[in-house]
């Protein structure tokens, strides 16, 4: 032998090489490449929902923990000696010889569960004596790679469990509803001892068979100790389960989004909390079906919790198992017009900066700017209203008035440093629609930027204080939806980056909110500020052009609740509006929450001052009525009131007088409160105390003094018109107005110097211009001329 070895040493040392290059890559590198079901874990890691895997088996990804109950069962019935062997068990396989040729059949096969490891991963080999010698030198190299704990991990997540379930987390879901790690010894017995047949043995099936094979692991571990006889006994009497279960199949939407963003195939932790997902899922489709009732299909709605920076619920749509009307259609994150959702936000913005205060009066009156015609949604106007008040009613005029102020150029930069994603245009594009859906947003972002102002004012008493944040003041952490835990992934949802130098002080925002106080709720809550324990809730409601979308968020110092509610495909039906469909899931979704009391108002962000009572602006040396009130410190930058004048009357004041025609002690001088022409129009109308100015005495007469006497009303300056049509289809005629102090006046009318009327008391006139531009001219009985140049376009396919 020793001649032999010298001889052929170097043959042999060849061989071995090559066995041991063999042995070494006899492994495969992956062991397993089977598609897995995407899981959707709570925050206390229950089952929200699953996908089946591609090749239709209810397989979830591998597990990385193996309860202490199951791990016990399994060795106990497949490999008692498997921490003292080196994959291949050599006492087992004898015994399973002697029993097979004692038998003659095969009745035992002295597997190990390393052995049973590559099987699984061998799929589809015959069992004979030649695969049984691989599987055998395949589950030492497997030892060699693998620890053991880690090997008991890949049998647990592969091996089959009956039907087309594969794991021992699908098995514990599908046949106990629960997770593993809360399984009974029974069940852990149960589930250890399906693997052996799992095509003969499964629940629903030969069940006398399967209960007494589970029965004897009970005894073997009641023999090793394992539990006392009481828990035997009570293990016993455990029933088997009939059939496997479908599995919870919340928050669809989510696991779709999940799916779509490369989480496929993976467990995604999320921090929906289940209890009250399922409340909400509830509220939303019994709100849906009332909806459908009008043609109104879809609805959505999401809950952020401000303080811990997470989503604690997602309802992406109305429960509808086909898709006939779009329900498969995550309504959270789709691209929606955003109706009057940023009036507060562009109301706190002009706060941020000095450019008016919370009362400041802004016109409320129909205008034009080019063909942009926007008009309030109750198409009444207030002439001049607070801008608070206008906040709380969503009116239209006053927000577009505002916007121009403000500029639409900032506001959309503005609205992009706090999240809204969607603004993927250049400002012009939108202009000052901007402010009245004329821009899409999405549910998500619109909820994460109210969240953001909220939480604001949370941090803002635990900051040192400075009179304006920089950009490392703004912590408003990224909302995430979930967390994966899966092959060291992980999923964060990137909102947006809401750290920018000054988005929004917390004086702004908190004003915001007060004014969102104020907005008028559904009218089965109208009474809620009766009662004492009624929330506060700062909400605002949204409705989009042509009634297509409904909106409604809801703020609080620990929660945003967003809610949608319209038609996926984007048709509009009568009635659907923010106040009726939207906010009444709103306040129902907040029932379900606690209380949580109201934002602490950032005193070193206020300041008092004295403000005119009548035009919410700083009190002038003209104003009577005035008020100590808190605004922003900021505030205290902006103009004084510019609506109060002095005026000099005569003896009986009814006509202003001058020192040219009446002498100074003979003179009643009074503070007057004035509105433009046109807003005191409107004004008077809901004011009636509002009194005009007095008219000059004839003696008095100044053409200079009189030049703003009138004011047209429609059209406005460059303003581009279509005639409007009648009933028989034939062009009407447009109505001409314009406001004058002194309602005796009279007034001439010329449209390109051509005279076509003139009116008295009431100044509408009624005439219908040709197509092209024109000059419409208008002077008063003392000379007093206005002008205003509009464009009538000629009728599509004219």
């Amino acid at each position: 032998m020793k001649r032999f070895l010298t001889k052929y040493r170097i043959q042999l040392s060849i061989v071995v090489v090559v066995l041991s290059v063999h042995y070494y890559f006899c492994l495969p590198t992956m062991l397993f490449d089977d598609p897995y079901s995407t899981v959707l874990n709570d925050r206390d890691g229950k089952l929200l929902s699953a996908r089946i895997a591609d090749d239709g088996q209810w397989r979830f990804p591998e597990t990385v923990y193996l309860p202490g109950k199951y791990e016990r069962a399994l060795l106990t019935f497949e490999d008692q000696y498997y921490y003292r062997h080196p994959g291949v068990n050599p006492l087992a396989i004898g015994r399973a010889v002697v029993q097979n040729l004692k038998e003659g059949r095969v009745v035992s096969g002295g597997s190990t569960i390393s052995m049973q490891v590559i099987r699984l991963s061998r799929k589809g080999k015959s069992r004979n004596a030649w695969q049984k010698i691989i599987e055998m030198v395949q589950a030492t190299r497997l030892e060699l790679r693998y620890s053991k704990k880690e090997i008991l991990n890949l049998y647990a997540s592969h091996a089959p469990f009956g039907s087309n379930t594969v794991g021992l987390s699908a098995a514990s879901w599908r046949y106990f509803q629960r997770t593993s790690d809360e399984l009974s010894w029974a069940e852990a017995a149960l589930l250890a001892v399906l693997p052996n047949q799992p095509a003969l043995l499964f629940p629903g099936k030969n069940e006398g068979l399967l209960k007494a094979k589970r029965d004897r692991l009970l005894d073997r571990l009641f023999d090793q100790g394992e539990f006392d006889s009481i828990t035997l006994e009570l293990a016993k009497s455990e029933p088997l389960p009939l059939e496997p279960q479908d599995l919870p199949q919340l928050t669809q939407h989510l696991m779709n989004r999940s799916s779509g963003e490369g989480f496929k195939g993976k467990i995604v932790n999320t921090t929906i909390n289940r209890s009250l997902q399922e409340r909400v899922d509830r509220i939303v489709n019994s709100h849906g079906q009332l909806l459908k009732a009008n043609g109104v299909n879809n609805a959505a709605a999401l809950i952020l919790n401000v303080k811990t920076g997470t989503v604690e619920s997602y309802v992406g749509n109305l429960d509808d198992h086909s898709d006939e009307h779009g329900s498969r259609v995550d309504v959270i994150g789709s691209p929606r017009s955003t109706g009057s959702l940023l009036k507060p936000i562009l109301y706190a913005a002009m706060l941020d900066e000095g450019l008016i205060l919370p009362n400041s009066l802004v016109p409320d009156v129909p205008m034009s700017f080019g063909q942009f015609a926007p008009k309030n949604f109750s198409r009444t106007y207030d002439g001049a209203i607070g801008a608070k008040m206008a906040v709380a009613r969503s009116l239209n005029m006053p927000a577009v008035h505002m916007l121009q102020q403000y500029g639409y150029p900032k506001f959309h930069s503005k609205l992009r440093k706090m999240g809204m994603s969607t603004l993927n245009k250049p400002p012009g594009h939108y202009g000052l629609t901007l402010v009245l859906g004329g821009s899409e947003g999405t549910l998500w972002d619109m909820a994460n930027m109210y969240a953001g102002m909220a939480r604001t004012l949370n941090n803002y008493h635990s900051r040192p204080y400075r009179k304006r944040y920089s950009e490392d003041d703004f912590e408003f952490s990224d909302y995430q939806v979930s967390s994966v835990k899966s092959q060291a992934s992980s999923l964060k949802e990137e909102v947006s980056n809401y750290k920018s130098d000054g988005v929004l002080s917390a004086a702004s925002i908190w004003f915001a909110f007060e004014a969102m106080l104020e907005v008028y709720r559904p009218a089965e809550d109208a009474s809620w500020k009766l009662f004492n324990s009624s929330k506060k809730i700062a909400w605002k409601t949204g409705t989009s052009f042509g009634h297509r979308d409904a909106w409604a968020i809801g703020v609080t110092p620990n929660h945003v609740v967003a809610v949608w509610a319209g038609n996926a495909d984007g048709e509009g039906r009568p009635g659907l509006t923010g106040i009726n469909a939207a906010a009444p899931i709103l306040f129902d979704v907040f029932d379900l929450l606690p209380d949580a009391g109201w934002f602490v108002p950032p005193m070193q962000e206020l300041t008092y001052a004295v403000v005119d009572q009548e035009s919410g602006y700083l009190a002038s040396q003209f104003s009577d009525k005035v008020d100590t009130v808190l605004i922003p410190a900021i505030g205290l930058r902006t103009q004084v009131s510019p609506f109060h004048q002095r005026v000099h009357l005569d003896i009986t004041e009814n006509f202003r007088v001058t020192g040219d025609c009446e002498t100074v002690n003979a003179m009643v001088h009074k503070n007057w409160f004035v509105l433009p022409p046109k807003q005191a129009v409107y004004y008077k109308l809901k004011n009636p105390t509002y009194q005009e100015l007095p008219p000059y005495r004839n003696d008095c007469y100044q053409m200079d003094v009189q030049a703003k006497m009138m004011e047209v009303v429609y059209p406005d300056s460059g303003a581009e018109l279509y005639l409007p049509v009648d009933i028989d289809g034939s062009m009407g005629e447009m109505v001409f107005e314009v406001a004058h102090r002194d309602p005796n006046s009279q007034l001439y009318w010329h449209i390109d110097d051509n005279y076509i009327g003139s009116t008295m008391h009431v100044h509408e006139l009624s005439f219908r211009p040709q197509p092209g531009k024109h000059i419409l001219t208008i002077t008063d009985d003392r000379g007093n001329a206005v002008q205003r140049v509009f464009n009538i376009l000629a009728k599509q396919g004219d």
